[in-house]
């Protein structure tokens, strides 16, 4: 779960994030201190908590920005005023907290928007990939690779009844098949939900292996434990 907070007040970012990670110690907490370095940060979060009054690019108007690419993340509008609550709506946000508020009211609130943005990641499906393969248009599910390699200039997609081969570039690949997957090295992609085991160099599963790049052992781990997190609903 990836939370940020956005507010130009220190003191704030410092206090909302002790009481989320007492909360929530497992998710990725993300704080920015205006609405412009947010928006530069290209970081899809799941919950924002958003002050409105900001020098610069107020609240507001970094929500209205947001919403044009991110219809998902549940926005809540942290404020010591009551004069935006109805523009709010406007924005689709899911709740305006209003200065000063207690421990209680901002457990509650987060516990309704950690269960919306779990709800909304259950909901999301990948579109089915498109590809040409031996002169053919077909339709591969997401759900199905296992894993997909770079071999002699041309991708492998492994899964359970067949491998595909197909012209295209790992890169475009890994967007289009989103969080579900990773790359542990240069030549492969991993879908997390077939892992059997791992190694610092070696990804197995049930048929066939990755290589793992040393480098991006300690991340890959990292993501792994926090897909494994999303799974098990925490």
């Amino acid at each position: 779960m990836r939370i940020a907070i956005c507010d130009d007040e220190k003191e704030i970012r410092t206090l909302l994030s002790e009481k989320i990670r007492a909360l929530y110690p497992g998710a990725e907490l993300f704080l920015y201190k205006s609405g412009a370095e947010l928006l530069l940060s290209n970081i899809r979060h799941d919950i924002l908590l958003l002050d409105i009054q900001m020098p610069g690019k107020n609240g507001m108007e970094t929500a209205t920005e947001l919403r044009r690419d991110d219809k998902k993340t549940v926005i809540i509008f942290v404020t010591a005023l009551e004069d935006y609550v109805f523009q709010a709506f406007d924005v689709n946000a899911f709740h305006y907290l209003v200065k000063p508020f207690d421990d209680a009211k901002l457990a509650r609130v987060l516990a309704n928007a950690v269960s919306q943005a779990a709800s909304a990641k259950t909901e999301e499906k990948i579109p089915d990939l498109m590809i040409t393969a031996g002169g053919k248009h077909i339709t591969v599910n997401p759900g199905e690779i296992i894993y997909a390699e770079v071999f002699d200039r041309k991708i492998i997609l492994h899964t359970a009844g067949e491998n595909i081969e197909f012209y295209g570039k790992m890169k475009e690949l890994e967007k289009k098949l989103g969080d579900n997957f990773y790359r542990p090295h240069r030549a492969y992609l991993v879908n997390f939900d077939y892992i059997r085991k791992y190694d610092a160099s070696t990804i197995y599963f049930e048929n066939g292996q990755a290589l793992m790049a040393k480098q991006n052992y300690q991340d890959f781990v990292k993501s792994y434990l926090r897909h494994n997190r999303r799974k098990g609903g925490h």
